[in-house]
């Protein structure tokens, strides 16, 4: 492991995925090939991706990797938004990092004007770290990540920081929305909470995303809303659960997996 003040270490590796290197990286790799994904689908601008440990959310994500791994060529920075579990955060947070660690090795992060920077949300928060395996896997080398804490924001204001970081970053960048759906329902009511929020994402309604039915609910709202505002679309790729992958089926988490597309011919 890295030591460094300016090297962000894995805090979860061991606990949400593999800590041996070839483990990772063959699991992701199988996770990716499982995907099959049509030849003339474009990359889209941005996605939403889970954020659970790679055993029970791995399926659904690999969605979203297997598709930026189709066009790895195209892919030089990866914009990450996603909630801070551990530390309270208004506002936005990015991550005030040269470089973050995994057991697949270092990825350089590129810096943001758009938001200042905090240590505290980004110390041991595990739903950006859990996309940092998938992206080595899926791009290989020769892309940066800009990583951004999200907490309690006005959805208008969380949609102009994601639209002024994919400004800042320029061509071949990608935005990865990091959020898991509902927490600890049975399976019933969580596939119906999470059908009614996967609706509310397809239909470009932040309004009705609620606090209590996505752990990622701001930088989720905030990315609906830049979606709509922009003329993108999300699109459907998985929509999942921890029981469908053994989990209790008394204590289901909700896994999603979207594409926000621009309007083919666009």
């Amino acid at each position: 492991m890295t030591t460094s003040d300016t090297v962000r270490p894995p805090a979860v590796a061991g606990r949400f995925y593999s800590a041996d290197p070839d483990r990772l990286r063959a699991e992701t790799a199988r996770l990716l090939d499982a995907v099959s994904v049509p030849d003339d689908e474009p990359l889209a601008p941005a996605y939403i991706v889970p954020h659970a440990g790679h055993r029970f959310s791995g399926a659904v994500a690999a969605e979203v990797y297997a598709r930026l791994a189709r066009h790895r060529d195209r892919v030089r920075r990866v914009v990450l938004v996603g909630p801070s579990h551990h530390h309270p955060l208004r506002g936005h947070a990015a991550a005030p990092y040269t470089a973050w660690e995994t057991p697949l090795g270092l990825i350089e992060t590129a810096p943001t004007g758009v938001v200042g920077s905090s240590l505290l949300p980004h110390a041991e928060e595990h739903s950006l770290e859990v996309q940092l395996p998938f992206l080595q896997v899926a791009l290989g080398d020769g892309f940066a990540v800009t990583p951004v804490a999200v907490g309690m924001s006005q959805t208008p204001d969380t949609a102009r920081v994601i639209g002024s970081l994919l400004a800042e970053a320029g061509e071949g960048t990608v935005l990865l929305c990091s959020t898991d759906l509902s927490h600890y329902h049975d399976l019933a009511t969580a596939k119906r909470i999470d059908e009614g929020t996967a609706e509310a994402i397809r239909a470009l309604r932040p309004r009705e995303i609620s606090t209590t039915h996505a752990c990622g609910v701001f930088a989720l709202r905030g990315t609906v809303a830049w979606a709509d505002a922009t003329g993108r679309r999300p699109r459907q790729l998985a929509l999942g659960t921890s029981a469908d992958v053994g989990g209790p089926s008394d204590r289901v988490v909700g896994y999603p997996a979207f594409a926000v597309e621009r309007p083919r011919g666009l």
